[in-house]
């Protein structure tokens, strides 16, 4: 008979770690490569753009993975299959079809990263008691972001220091997925040996969801649900398309309106300072939020999120590469971003609150994906109308509808504080 907790120290890393990497890599990573492939920005915006489409239905087959084999038997399954996707964009990277073969594979990749999603945190769930779901929810998330700095960092930067030695973009980047690959793969067999087999165990009660239709109708008649997803499709807004052309912006030669860094400077902003001011902005929004509680800071974080946009406005007017300015920029951008999203999931935690809570979580965060799915469709048309220094002053403006809405959404001032009865409004 296993019990709850049980080796939580050695799988909860690992679990979380593989859930973060095969999302950078399809949502971020792609973008960089292709950009470095000569794709343009409008292809890449719309593309990679449709690649979030997983993350937006994964509610539809949630209950699946209630109803058939084990959460933990899901999860390996789709780490497996990402490795393979991954495997397969590195041999098919130096023919003549790559775009269209690789987004096939990123696809697959994508579909498995979404399933494995839903598994890995219900697993979470069912495998540590309430208490210590609390106390490791800030492992987890470091973790996720662990798994950024691998993905947006040294896969970058191995990619850009293999253009440098083989003079070859595509070579380059072949070898880095196959590496990714690899790693996926490693993760992969890690945690087969590190996940106990919570589920075939009797100490372990499992909850089987209600009918599809009763789950979905009861998300749809929370009180104040209309005005709640307006705000959660709107909360990104900018910021949805401006990470689709941050990366693209960066790297493009000043006679494009860029500022011309290399692919190993860009990984190396982005996937190491970028990062750890992203850890370290998630980290005080969820202190904060535990002391005072989501109202107090929630209209900081919103602006927080969106002031950070202004700054790259002023690079793309004024043209400056300056180091000092660039790194102050990706600073503020990956710390507000930070801080923001963990108001924000605090929030959609509150949304799923009640019955199907699981199912609910899903529902809510499909919602988000949608949110940075549709306005990235067309961010790459967006900049190429508008030239980069336009486009980064649309990108500002975006941030209006979520400060409106945000008068307007309902919740209890103090939940999410520590102590505090969340029932109250």
């Amino acid at each position: 008979m296993i019990q709850k907790d049980k080796w939580a120290w050695a799988w909860v890393p690992i679990l979380y770690f593989t859930q973060g990497l095969p999302y950078v890599m399809v949502v971020t990573v792609s973008v960089i490569m292709y950009k470095k492939l000569g794709i343009s920005n409008a292809d890449i915006g719309l593309y990679t753009s449709w690649l979030y489409l997983p993350w937006v239905i994964k509610p539809l087959w949630s209950p699946l993975l209630d109803l058939k084999s084990t959460k933990r038997n899901w999860f390996l399954l789709m780490q497996l299959i990402v490795s393979l996707s991954f495997l397969a964009i590195g041999f098919a990277l130096p023919t003549n079809i790559f775009f269209v073969t690789t987004l096939a594979c990123f696809w697959m990749a994508a579909f498995a990263s979404a399933t494995n999603d839903i598994a890995s945190d219900g697993y979470y769930m069912i495998g540590l008691t309430q208490e210590k779901q609390s106390f490791f929810v800030g492992v987890r998330s470091t973790f996720y972001k662990l798994a950024n700095v691998t993905g947006q960092g040294l896969l970058v930067i191995l990619a850009g220091f293999l253009e440098n030695y083989y003079g070859d973009n595509t070579k380059a980047w072949s070898i880095t997925m196959i590496c990714a690959a690899v790693l996926m793969f490693t993760l992969t067999i890690a945690n087969y040996f590190t996940t106990p087999k919570f589920e075939s165990s009797s100490a372990i009660t499992l909850e089987k969801p209600n009918s599809f239709l009763e789950v979905f109708s009861s998300f749809f008649k929370k009180p104040g649900i209309g005005i709640a997803l307006a705000f959660i499709l709107f909360f990104r807004l900018g910021e949805s398309q401006l990470v689709k052309m941050a990366s693209p912006f960066l790297l493009d030669p000043p006679e494009a309106g860029g500022l011309g860094y290399t692919t190993a400077e860009v990984g190396t902003i982005y996937g190491t300072i970028g990062v750890i001011m992203l850890t370290v902005g998630g980290i005080l929004g969820g202190i904060l939020i535990s002391r005072h509680g989501l109202k107090r800071w929630f209209f900081l974080m919103v602006l927080s999120l969106n002031i950070p946009n202004a700054f790259y406005a002023f690079l793309a007017i004024t043209n400056s590469s300056n180091l000092a300015a660039v790194v102050t920029t990706v600073i503020l951008e990956q710390f507000g971003y930070g801080f923001a999203i963990a108001g924000f999931m605090v929030y959609l935690i509150y949304i799923a609150e009640g019955v199907s809570k699981t199912s609910h979580y899903a529902i809510a965060t499909g919602f988000m994906a949608l949110g940075m799915m549709l306005p990235g469709l067309v961010s790459g048309y967006m900049q190429e109308w508008l030239g980069y220094d336009g486009f980064f002053i649309w990108v500002v403006l975006a941030a209006l509808p979520s400060l409106i809405l945000l008068k307007y959404i309902k919740y209890p001032p103090e939940y999410g504080k520590k102590g505090a009865d969340k029932s109250t409004s």
